[in-house]
């Protein structure tokens, strides 16, 4: 496949490139800059892209922009972002934008040359590879942003149960407590959900909303 290669570092840039041409891939061009990487994939039409996340002139993330913007301008186009860090703000975007033919490998696991070939054939063939340290990471992110993030798990249990339909009384029995407690329950998890005093049944609709949108 042909490859086009977003690296600042002139080192690392032709590392990848040995490395790709020795399983057989063909680098066509290597960039140092998110400007020159834009420029680059409408000439050379690449199978694929590996891009770094900070690169000039700021050395923010300017790869993981220039990402996002070649999806942007070529659907489809799969994508590889290296990094030496997780920019979870981008990652996330990245990742809820492209549901295929993405991968974001942090560089340590390059170390592993024959898995590293393995990842970006897998993502050039559509396949979507994300290292399992940015996995925990944009999950702990999701779940501090949740709004149920402030339940307790038996609040947890018990917007799980209503979430079925269940009264109180067979919340309590699923769950082996009393009415009372499922009320107070209850309560909590409207509170906390910022569902102000109204019908119940309005309240409890409101809360299972929540629960199903996490």
């Amino acid at each position: 496949m042909r490859v086009v290669v977003a690296e600042d570092q002139v080192l690392l840039r032709e590392g990848l490139g040995h490395v790709l041409a020795g399983a057989g891939h063909e680098v066509v061009a290597g960039v140092g800059d998110g400007e020159a990487l834009l420029d680059a994939v409408p000439v050379h039409r690449p199978d694929l892209v590996i891009t770094d996340v900070r690169m000039p002139p700021t050395f923010g993330e300017e790869g993981l922009g220039a990402a996002l913007e070649l999806r942007r301008r070529h659907p489809g186009l799969p994508i590889v972002v290296l990094s030496q860090y997780i920019g979870q703000a981008y990652a996330a975007e990245l990742l809820e934008t492209a549901t295929s033919a993405v991968g974001y490998l942090l560089k340590d696991r390059i170390a592993d040359v024959a898995e590293f070939v393995r990842s970006v054939e897998r993502v050039a063939a559509g396949g979507v590879v994300v290292d399992h340290e940015v996995v925990r990471r944009l999950l702990a992110r999701r779940r501090a942003a949740s709004p149920l993030s402030g339940l307790t798990p038996r609040e947890l249990d018990v917007l799980e149960v209503m979430a079925q339909g269940r009264s109180n009384a067979a919340i309590a029995a699923a769950l082996r407590i009393g009415e009372v407690a499922v009320a107070k329950h209850a309560g909590s998890i409207f509170a906390k959900l910022g569902l102000a005093p109204a019908a119940d049944d309005n309240r409890r609709v409101l809360a299972v909303l929540a629960y199903l949108r996490r």
